[in-house]
């Protein structure tokens, strides 16, 4: 019979969990019991990877101690890589016991939780122990106590060793019905690989610096892309220029997609229109590409653009009105 520990205490001296532990392992190798012990914080950076040591496991003990609140980030972790990795048909079959000690409030909320969680898993929970124990040496001087803990560890192999039978439980149904994860796809094996993966921090960080460079590659090649056509526009707002008497404005279009500003600059019946850099115009404007599309296709005005907040704007409003009259695209669309 194999049965594997998995603490997610700090390992403190004084953790009266470790005691509980180390008690219950002494009872179960005097029973001829394969017992392996997994510290999870000694292996917080492969935690990912343990829910493989499940495959020849007959049962486990979870355990864990609340120091403020709750079952702690390490046993969380273990769980989730459980949810994540976890050969579920292998864990259909699997007994744990919860043990928890707390130098605070909430060991039964935490026992509780560990039982929970194991049978979304799937899994079949055992009987456990949960206590507050506010100093050790209380723990270890108490005959009651360590009865009790020798007696669980007995019922622990008892169960095991007879495969007893349990109830169904309502969550199995809850889990089936709203709580089932997303489909990925991947059997049993690839998903051991993928949290190997997630564990190789070497690996994590690698893949995160070839994703920058991928995306710096792409932004430079729509920075280019957006940059090869430098008279995009120009030639509609040079054909649909209407001069209006003794008007004079400067315009600057920043157009999200490109990377220089479209200007234009009125002076009377003079219009010029390049891409480049304006100092203090009259107007900024600040719009995307696809509506300006709109607007030169004549489908929609500027001052439309404005009103129904497609396009930003900064400056005198009467000027900015004006834009309209300069350019009709929609009375050379008609």
């Amino acid at each position: 019979m194999n049965i594997h520990i998995y603490y997610g205490g700090r390992g403190i001296i004084d953790d009266p969990t470790l005691f509980v532990l180390n008690k219950m392992q002494e009872i179960l190798e005097e029973l001829r019991v394969n017992v392996t012990r997994y510290n999870l914080y000694e292996m917080k950076n492969t935690i990912p990877t343990l829910p493989q040591t499940l495959k020849d496991a007959d049962g486990i003990i979870l355990a864990t101690t609340v120091e403020w609140y709750g079952i702690g980030g390490y046993m969380q972790q273990f769980l989730d890589a459980c949810w994540l990795y976890g050969d579920k048909e292998k864990i259909a079959g699997i007994y744990m016991c919860p043990v928890v000690m707390s130098t605070t409030w909430g060991e039964r909320e935490a026992k509780l939780n560990l039982s929970t969680a194991w049978e979304i898993l799937g899994g079949l929970p055992c009987s456990g122990i949960c206590g507050f124990i506010e100093n050790t040496v209380t723990l270890e001087m108490n005959e009651q106590y360590i009865r009790i803990i020798e007696k669980k560890a007995e019922n622990l192999y008892r169960t095991i060793n007879q495969r007893m039978p349990s109830f169904p439980a309502s969550n199995q149904v809850v889990k089936q019905k709203v709580a089932v994860p997303k489909p990925t796809n991947l059997t049993p094996q690839e998903s051991e690989q993928l949290s190997q993966y997630v564990a190789d921090d070497g690996y994590v960080q690698r893949q995160k610096q070839d994703i920058q460079e991928l995306t710096s590659l792409f932004r430079d090649m729509l920075n280019e892309e957006g940059n090869e056509n430098e008279e995009e526009f120009l030639g509609a707002f040079r054909k649909c220029f209407k001069p209006q008497p003794d008007f004079e404005a400067d315009y600057s279009v920043a157009i999200e997609e490109k990377k220089k500003k479209l200007v234009l600059k009125v002076h009377g019946s003079k219009l010029e229109c390049y891409y480049g850099v304006l100092e203090k115009p009259d107007v900024e404007v600040q719009l995307n590409r696809a509506s300006m599309e709109e607007i030169v296709g004549g489908r929609m005005s500027f001052q439309r653009a404005f009103m129904s907040g497609v396009m930003k704007t900064r400056g005198e409003f009467r000027i900015l009105r004006t834009l309209d009259q300069l350019f009709p695209f929609e009375e050379i669309k008609q």
